[in-house]
Order: C-alpha cells, then structure tokens, then sequence
C-alpha cells in the first residue's frame, strides 16, 4: 500500500517538506519548464522552487504551444537561463531596465537541450547565465561537469545576481532537507562510498 504523501511538496507525509519551504517575492518573474521525465524524480528541485516563489510558474511538457503567449509579457523582458557561447552573465544585467522572466529549463543538459530544439521560441530567446556560483550542494548526483547546479540552485543563484543584496537562501532550506534524507536513508556508509568525491 503506497504511503500517504503530501498533495503540495508531493513527498510522504512522514517527510513532508511544507514547513520548509518559504514564500518569497521577487521582481524578477520565473518560468520552469520541466521535462516530463523530472516529475516523478525523488529530488524535484524544480517543483519545491516553484512553491518558494510567489512569481514562478511550473510548466510540465516538451512541447509547449502556449510558449509565445507565455513570453509576452508587457512588464517584463524574457530570456533563457542556459549557457553558451553568445550567453550574457547576468551581472552585466542593468537594473534600471524591466525585470526579466527568466525561463528555466528543467531537466538533464540532454533533456534541455531537446525542449530547446522543440520549442523554437525558447531557443529564440536571448541567454543569460551566472557569473560564478558556490559550489552544488546536490551531493547525490555526480555533475557532469565543475560548477553544474541543480535548477534549484541555478535559481537562487541567479535571483542573488539580478536582485543584490537581496539574498533567496531560504529557497534552499526544503532541498538541503532532501539532500539529508536521502543520505540518512541510504546510510553513511553507502553514501561514501557512492557519493563522496
């Protein structure tokens, strides 16, 4: 019989996460789109920094045929969170300008690479990326490469860069809880010896 789970954060209700996760403002609007196969992933970071944002929105699909009359909003100026070689650090972004809806792709680089190739109007958009960012926490996946982020992390790192000083740390509380967890129920032992770089 499956355990009972929590209908907000989607995690068993013994580890429910809600207590966790804050609600915070920003003026920068945040659009995810997730591939359909991070849903039922045991860490979707995607989903719990949705819940944390009062101005984000989560978008399940590869295709998104709504995806023009999502981008096209007055008060803000969209563009892609990914990087790349024509990609501007989002340290070079004025303030003074409209806030962004930044567009967040969800998924392995594989899997965010193809809902670029299947949306158009995303790879259309102009790329931003971080200047630097601390180290991941996401000590359960082994980065492809130095400096990779899960989304949640992205996230708050790039909300950090277009909204100094203010700070969205709190927005990684829920997923370092996860993080425990996850590592508690494997045991130490097993995570040394997968995990630990």
């Amino acid at each position: 019989m499956p355990r009972p789970t929590c209908c907000r954060c989607q995690r068993p209700l013994s580890h429910c996460l809600c207590p966790l996760i804050p609600d915070l403002d920003s003026h920068t609007r945040v659009l995810i789109l997730q591939h359909p196969s991070e849903v039922g992933h045991a860490l979707n970071t995607a989903r719990l920094a949705a819940l944390g944002l009062r101005n984000a929105e989560l978008r399940v699909g590869e295709v998104f045929e709504d995806l023009p009359q999502l981008l096209e909003q007055p008060d803000y100026r969209a563009c892609l969170l990914f990087p790349g070689e024509e990609s501007v650090a989002l340290g070079a972004y004025a303030p003074d300008e409209k806030p962004l809806l930044l567009v967040v792709p969800d998924g392995t680089w594989r899997k965010a690479r193809k809902l670029l190739h299947m949306n158009p109007s995303l790879a259309a958009l102009p790329r931003v990326s971080l200047d630097s960012a601390a180290p991941s926490r996401y000590r359960l996946r082994k980065a492809p490469e130095e400096g990779v982020l899960s989304t949640i992390e992205a996230i708050v790192a790039a909300l950090g860069a277009l909204e100094a000083p203010r700070g969205f740390e709190a927005l990684l509380r829920p997923f370092d809880a996860l993080i425990e967890g996850q590592i508690a129920a494997m045991g130490e032992e097993v995570f040394i010896r997968n995990h630990r770089r």
